[in-house]
């Protein structure tokens, strides 16, 4: 049942349109996967391969170079009749952010799982991310045609790791070098003396499409199978709601069941809705840089219609900027289309202020975010020559435009820059793009672990800034620990007629920006801080006071109550050979990791538990002398948690300390008069 390019109208849906973003663990063949689906639309004239750097997708030098996607690309292609937006996103945990902005604007998802290597760390995180998100999805299960590729193991991975829900609509013929495609179980059932080896494929699907349904069961249990009607039916329905996943078979590299795939991606996933006569609303998700038209913003929207030449307002920095050109991009190509309606994806050129996650007029339509990407390390950066430094912090200030997780920190006074980086590869792509773009050549210092801070007890913060006059507020906050991973929860119980709701609102803006930096120096977290107590007078005091007021009351709170030190914890699975099992399990316990008893399996021993990321930065590396290369690690972030006793980490403050009060006026009251 293949779609017709319906326009869009006031129903709400753009029938003829798709969007979608694949998905995996790197070197699971999702860009190899991307160039065949371009391929065999039309798009391009031959497949690219990631190994040559000819991947259509793949299209900065770094990506060339070092066969690794880092950045998402959007891409666009036809198929019977439908148009589909592509997202090729990356596959490496340190690009992890690209996946996270990427997953907002889906409508439905593609995730590609090795027929060899089964389902693999990022697979889980993203998978638990679309399920979050409620977002429809296919499995695809690629690389049918390597030595050790097991589909029905691979298929059960698949449905007790991510989900029994995963059914498969293909049994495939053969494996390894024996795969010659998939045979398809929609929408009718194969002739299964024909195709003996779909028997138990079928028996899987229609178990799963009978648990759904009390009639389809029954009917099920009575006569031992269903209808393939039936079947077809509830796999439509399902997937579309998101409550089946569709499991298909192929090997990308040869091109088999790539047609397959884009089929099953226009007839089960949806068509996003919006409506183009309504008010625009609409997110920024993606920008880069023109070396002629400047900033491009890639924008999925979600309601109303743009055109060239609009004032579009950004709600997110309460401004207005005029669009210049809407242009379709795929790689390096572009086309100017003009218009921009609701459920579209385009580079939106002329929003020279936006920044990532900025929304477009109204906010009402656009989904939350999920986080995915916590960055757990810092590093500092270093330049060469001290007439570089201007140049260095400009292109870091644009990269973290491009990045807002990068959170860049730049100490004027200290002449320092540091930022916040997922991993040694993103710092080593950092190197490249610094070089290739800006012509500028850095290096960084050795990474350093995020450590955060929490209150160590209840208690106050209190402030009367009334000197040196003319001045005047007085505040006093109730700081209480809150449950780990809580982060920050402020109200205030104080009464406009005693604190003017401006200043209220003032204060709240604040509060945030003085936990940035605790006693030691890092973000503090997990608490509930309320504001008792506030009071203004009719002649002394201006709005600026509680910018200046509100960081000394805070710090006055932690100073009095003291902070402890939380520290990143990873969750991970370790699979190594037994003989190396009892060396692994004391270097576990030596990094003071904590784990379950290890589970024996076909010669090897299955660990897992959680590690604290300090003690743990160089174990990737140490694990594959320690086991001949044969141990495999997949580790998640898993929290922060209190740190033992004896683990001191410090921090070099930004700036003044609010708790040197007489010293914190004189330069705040400074900056902000020469703001």
């Amino acid at each position: 049942m293949n779609e017709t390019n319906v326009p869009s109208g006031r129903n709400g849906t753009k029938r003829g349109l798709r969007n979608i973003g694949i998905f995996a663990h790197v070197d699971a063949g999702k860009t190899t996967t991307t160039e065949q689906i371009l391929y065999r639309s039309g798009k391009i004239r031959t497949p690219g391969s990631v190994d040559d750097g000819t991947a259509q997708t793949d299209w900065l030098d770094v990506e060339r170079e070092r066969g690794i996607s880092v950045r998402a690309a959007v891409t666009r292609f036809e198929w019977r009749g439908v148009g589909v937006n592509l997202v090729d996103t990356p596959g490496h945990v340190d690009f992890l952010s690209e996946v996270e902005r990427s997953l907002r604007v889906m409508d439905g998802a593609v995730l590609i799982v090795s027929a060899a290597e089964g389902v693999q760390a990022q697979t889980e995180v993203v998978w638990h991310a679309l399920r979050e998100m409620g977002i429809p999805a296919l499995i695809y299960v690629n690389k049918m045609d390597r030595i050790g590729a097991d589909a029905m193991g691979t298929l059960g991975q698949i449905r007790k790791v991510l989900s029994p829900a995963a059914v498969p609509i293909q049994a495939p013929i053969g494996a390894e070098a024996e795969f010659a495609g998939a045979a398809d179980l929609l929408p009718a059932f194969p002739v299964l003396s024909a195709a003996p080896h779909a028997e138990p494929y079928l028996r899987l699907l229609q178990e799963a499409v009978a648990e759904r349904d009390e009639k389809l069961l029954e009917k099920y249990l009575e006569e031992g199978g269903l209808g393939a009607e039936e079947v077809d039916a509830s796999v439509r329905a399902g997937a579309a709601r998101s409550e089946l996943f569709p499991v298909l078979f192929g090997a990308s590299g040869k091109g088999l069941g790539v047609e397959r795939l884009m089929d099953a991606m226009v007839e089960l996933l949806p068509a996003p809705a919006g409506d183009p006569d309504a008010p625009v609303s609409g997110v920024v998700f993606k920008l880069e840089r023109d070396p002629a038209m400047g900033r491009i913003a890639y924008v999925r929207l979600y309601d109303g219609t743009i055109r060239n030449r609009d004032s579009v307002r950004n709600d997110s920095r309460d401004l207005v900027d005029k669009v210049t050109q809407i242009r379709k991009v795929e790689g390096r190509k572009s086309e100017d289309v003009g218009v921009l309606e609701a459920g579209d994806i385009a580079a939106v050129y002329g929003l020279s202020r936006a920044r990532i996650g900025d929304i477009l007029g109204s906010p009402d339509g656009v989904p939350g975010e999920r986080r995915l990407a916590v960055p757990l390390l810092t590093v500092q950066v270093h330049w060469g020559s001290e007439a570089e430094y201007p140049a260095v912090v400009a292109a870091f200030q644009e990269l973290a435009d491009e990045d807002p997780l990068l959170d860049l920190q730049w100490l004027q006074d200290e002449r320092e820059l540091h930022l916040k980086v997922m991993g040694p590869i993103q710092m080593e792509v950092l190197t490249h793009v610094l070089r290739s773009r800006f012509g500028l050549a850095v290096t960084f210092g050795a990474p350093s672990v995020i450590y955060k801070e929490t209150l160590a007890g209840s208690g106050e913060g209190y402030i009367a800034y009334t000197m040196p006059k003319p001045c005047w507020a007085i505040l006093r906050f109730r700081m209480e620990p809150g449950e780990r991973g809580s982060g920050l929860r402020y109200s205030s119980v104080v009464r406009p007629e005693n604190l003017l709701e401006s200043y209220q609102n003032e204060v709240a803006r604040r509060v945030p920006e003085a936990l940035q930096q605790g006693l030691r120096g890092w973000e503090v977290t997990d608490l509930k801080v309320t504001l008792v107590e506030g009071e203004h007078h009719v002649w002394h005091t201006h709005p600026l006071d509680f910018v200046v007021a509100t960081p000394m009351g805070i710090m006055n709170g932690l100073d009095r109550i003291g902070t402890k030190l939380l520290e990143p914890i990873l969750r991970f699975k370790l699979s190594v050979p037994e003989e190396f099992g009892g060396k692994l399990m004391n270097e576990l316990i030596a990094m003071r990791g904590e784990f379950d008893s290890p589970v024996p399996a076909n010669g090897r021993m299955e660990i897992e538990g959680t590690l604290p990321v300090a003690t743990s930065l160089d174990f990737p590396s140490r694990l594959g002398s320690m086991t001949k290369g044969r141990g495999i690690l997949a580790t998640f972030f898993e929290g922060y948690r209190e740190c033992p006793p004896d683990v001191d980490a410090q921090r070099p403050r930004r700036g003044v300390n609010p708790l040197d009060q007489a010293k914190y006026i004189l330069a705040t009251r400074n900056a902000l008069s020469a703001g």
